[in-house]
């Protein structure tokens, strides 16, 4: 198993909710997106991020092809991207 973990700074965090939603939207679209889970940030310490997304592939290769996958890019980065201050992410075999 593979997992991929991104965490979202918004640039406005009214936007916070349509983030969510443009995340959860790939559930079920992407075939080797095993899972996906959208959580948003509760404590607000001043090192934190507003969303958190975690999903979970198959392989590493799996991810990469989720990575370039036109409905990743073309449904969600494109509208999720403008959105951002910043991003991290963490990648790891199980």
């Amino acid at each position: 198993m593979f997992t991929h973990i991104v965490f979202f700074k918004l640039k406005d965090k009214a936007n916070i909710q349509r983030g969510k939603e443009l995340l959860l939207s790939l559930d079920g679209k992407i075939p080797f997106l095993r899972e996906i889970k959208v959580g948003e940030d509760v404590v607000h310490s001043e090192r934190s991020y507003d969303i958190a997304l975690i999903t979970k592939f198959d392989s590493r290769e799996d991810m990469d092809k989720y990575q370039v996958h036109p409905v990743h890019v073309n449904d969600v980065v494109k509208y999720l991207k403008p959105m951002l201050e910043s991003s991290v992410s963490v990648d790891f075999e199980e």
